[in-house]
């Protein structure tokens, strides 16, 4: 439901608010996989069970080992685990939590720990070896959480939010919320910059309302002031070089803005129109893709250096961008049974198809030195190549919808968390490509940087 200004009766008019189906009716043309025969050769290598459900995983060497973060039985304890890819574990640490665990791991392999700490925020170094290392306390609100946060070689860009109620532990909203902010500090929690949020009133033309101002009939909604704001729920805060991409939403309506920011000074660039929200990438030096589905809304934008848009595609998904630039990724429309494939999105704003795809639930790829790509989807692993040719790597009956990034580590060991467990598989494909999303630095490391 979305909130009203006057008593009356929202309809939200969005395929996602419907519970999505379990199982689809494959498409007339499956993917094919009978274009090259190594690709048929990989097995489950390892399969494991950590605490809770797994949010991010990620390591600082192709070889391993992984650092996993999520939550345990309880959402606000956040969990750590050290482990091998044969599932064996170093150590695991507990912190206080939020319910959206925030960890980011730096190239050395210290892991960044965002948590509560009384009436601050702690950001807290890991070391590899499970001990504490550099602390930051950066000054907040009492009732600010971090929403997002990426590390820098320096220091750090955090997207504060009002805490949640179930932080606060409070049943309503508090009647003088913080307004969200982009901030950059130091190491050492140093405030540089501190920029103010104003997402504004919003609205979107496949948001409808029925009411009494409406007279009981179904109309376009009227722009809304949105009563929380919180951060996006994909790639909430990017930085390419001397850019930062802040996403905020509405929390209740789906509808957001992201804001172009300097990284330097923290001077807004530019922001977009309210939309549905969507998945990101970083598609180039202070470039990104910005994506929206939902409310009728199924596109991806590409914004430039100075916050305009440059182009736009008929299409809305999970994107790799390759060292040439090009896009391409696993669609994600929230319907079944599915109309999605792979898409390539060509320089003329047009689409190539690749293979269709059943099912709805899939993890980021990532692509190899040769152009694959890999990803988990449908209760498979598969794998799509220059050629747009579809490989079917494994599958198994597994429609859990909790479902992490693809990690390409050394050997074609391909690394895929799904609920509480991560699954290791060895595949024939080749060393991870270099290109501006995730082959760059936010893949292995899971810090969305392009320094």
């Amino acid at each position: 439901m979305l909130p009203q200004p006057t008593p009356a009766v929202s309809i939200e008019v969005d395929p996602e608010a419907f519970r999505l189906a379990e199982t689809a009716l494959q498409r007339a043309q499956p993917l094919r996989t009978e274009a090259c025969g190594k690709m048929r050769r990989m097995t489950l290598s390892s399969r494991f069970t950590l605490p809770g459900q797994v949010r991010a995983v990620a390591t600082s060497d192709p070889s391993g080992p992984l650092t996993v973060t999520g939550y345990g039985a309880n959402p606000l304890v956040t969990v750590i685990t050290r482990v091998d890819l044969s599932g064996k574990v170093a150590w695991q640490r507990t912190y206080p939590g939020t319910g959206m665990p925030q960890s980011r791991l730096s190239t050395e392999g210290t892991l960044w720990v965002a948590y509560p700490d009384g009436d601050g925020r702690l950001l807290e170094g890991v070391l590899p070896d499970g001990s504490t290392g550099p602390t930051a306390r950066p000054k907040c609100r009492p009732d600010e959480e971090v929403g997002a946060f990426v590390l820098l070689n320096d220091g750090f860009v955090i997207s504060w939010v009002s805490a949640s109620r179930l932080v606060r532990g409070e049943r309503s909203r508090p009647t003088s919320a913080p307004e969200p902010r982009v901030a950059r500090y130091t190491r050492e929690g140093e405030c540089l910059w501190s920029t103010p949020i104003v997402l504004g009133a919003v609205s979107f033309p496949g948001v409808v309302e029925m009411g009494d101002r409406t007279g009981w009939e179904l109309r376009p909604r009227r722009p809304w002031v949105p009563e929380e704001i919180g951060v996006d729920r994909w790639e909430p805060l990017l930085v390419s070089a001397d850019r930062i991409a802040a996403s905020f939403t509405d929390t209740r309506g789906g509808i957001g803005r992201t804001f172009f920011l300097e990284l330097d000074s923290g001077e807004t660039v530019s922001a977009t129109s309210p939309a549905p929200t969507g998945r990101k990438a970083i598609a180039g030096p202070g470039q990104f893709l910005i994506g929206s589905q939902g409310y009728g809304a199924f596109t991806t934008g590409c914004f430039g250096r100075d916050g305009a848009e440059t182009a736009r595609w008929a299409s809305h998904g999970a994107m790799l961008v390759d060292k040439n630039g090009s896009a391409s990724g696993p669609e994600l429309e929230n319907r079944l049974p599915s109309r999605s494939c792979f898409r390539r999105l060509a320089p003329d704003n047009s689409l190539v198809d690749g293979p269709a795809l059943t099912g709805y639930y899939t993890s980021y790829p990532a692509m190899d030195c040769e152009g694959t790509a890999v990803f988990w989807r449908d209760g498979k692993l598969l794998a799509v190549d220059t050629d747009l040719a579809g490989h079917e790597l494994f599958a198994m009956d597994d429609s859990r919808a909790v479902i992490g990034r693809a990690l390409l580590l050394d050997e074609g060991i391909v690394a895929i968390s799904l609920d509480n467990e991560v699954l290791v598989f060895r595949t024939p494909l080749g060393p991870l490509a270099e290109g501006p999303w995730p082959c760059a630095e936010a893949n292995l490391q899971g810090n969305p940087l392009l320094s």
